[in-house]
């Protein structure tokens, strides 16, 4: 699922899910994910990705994927040391 949404342009982040061929982003030059200690996400923007997307270029497709395939992985990680610290239902109803 991270790879095949990211291939339509669909990124899940700290702040919610963006849909990266919408007309919005076509402007913002920050960061994919301020929160995402990855190095693609800090260092393209969110505009230059919907560039890449939106024109079909394989390299937007392999940079959301990068992205994605590392939020999943945070994200199951973090829930795996919330459960074991016994705060988990109160990280879930955060997100």
């Amino acid at each position: 699922m991270p790879t095949r949404n990211a291939r339509n342009g669909m990124l899940f982040t700290s702040e919610g899910i963006l849909n990266m061929r919408n007309e919005k982003w076509k402007n913002d030059f920050s960061p994919i994910d301020t929160n995402s200690d990855l190095w693609v996400d800090q260092q393209h923007s969110k505009a230059y990705l919907r560039h890449l997307i939106t024109s079909g270029e394989i390299l937007g497709a392999q940079i959301a994927s990068l992205h994605n395939l590392h939020f999943y992985l945070w994200l199951v990680t973090t829930a795996r040391e919330k459960i074991i610290s016994g705060e988990f239902y109160k990280w879930k109803k955060q997100w």
